[in-house]
């Protein structure tokens, strides 16, 4: 590319034949804006989960822990988070360069603009709101490698990050594809993602060609409220619960405004 982005950089990628390679390249996490932390999470029978704050903005970090590019399709309560459709592992992500970690802060609005994440009550989530509140509480990635000829691995760096649009395809028959939430739980889903203010995110279009129609690599994260993980028996944020402090005479810090 002649320049650098500051932020992401959408792209069109077609679909290969050839059989996906083993391994597991991207990590997934949450990071709450608000607070500036990283959403911890809890394993529960069989599936991850963290707890989010309502109201609070959050960011979807993605870190390709590889030494090539990636394609990441990134589904946020079953829509994808650059198209607006319901998802589908051949649609438009998210391309990462070799050992690249970038935050994904909400809904593409345009080569502009996103629509900022937010933990919202289920009924005014971006899902609900748009007919599709059955997998609210789900963000989930499908990553594919790239198909290239043979060539020496990336030295690790810092890259600029990177964002992809996939051209619509034919969706893969595989069953592993779902990325949907299941199970049935005691209770009911609280929390989903809204449709928050915008802010500025530039972006433009390269070229990705997928390795294989099938995702190397399928992932998801649920969340709720820290109430309701409480009541399936999760932990919820350690630092939620309730210690009454200790006075300090030096607690730290400087003169705050009132």
């Amino acid at each position: 590319m002649s320049r650098l982005l500051p932020s992401i950089v959408l792209l069109f990628a077609a679909i290969a034949c050839s059989p996906a390679r083993a391994g597991h390249p991207v990590r997934l996490d949450i990071v709450d804006r608000d607070h500036g932390g990283w959403l911890e999470q809890h394993r529960h029978r069989g599936e991850t989960w963290i707890a989010g704050s309502p109201g609070h903005r959050y960011a979807v970090r993605l870190t390709n822990t590889s030494g090539e590019r990636v394609l990441v399709v990134l589904s946020v309560d079953g829509v994808n988070a650059v198209t607006g459709e319901t998802a589908d592992p051949a649609q438009a992500g998210y391309v990462l360069a070799p050992w690249q970690s970038t935050e994904i802060a909400g809904w593409r609005k345009s080569l502009g603009e996103v629509a900022q994440f937010v933990f919202t009550a289920l009924p005014d989530s971006y899902a609900a709101r748009t007919g599709r509140p059955d997998h609210v509480g789900v963000i989930g990635v499908a990553v594919f490698r790239e198909r290239r000829p043979p060539r020496e691995s990336y030295a690790p760096h810092p890259p600029a990050p990177i964002a992809g649009r996939a051209e619509r395809r034919a969706a893969p028959a595989a069953a592993e594809a779902d990325l949907s939430a299941h199970g049935q739980e005691a209770a009911p889903q609280r929390l989903g993602t809204g449709h928050g203010q915008r802010e500025w995110s530039p972006a433009s279009r390269t070229d990705f060609v997928r390795a294989s129609r099938r995702p190397a690599q399928v992932l998801q994260l649920r969340y709720d409220t820290p109430q309701r993980l409480a009541a399936l028996g999760i932990p919820a944020w350690r630092h939620a619960r309730h210690h009454a402090p200790r006075p300090s005479a030096f607690p730290g810090g400087f003169v705050p405004d009132p």
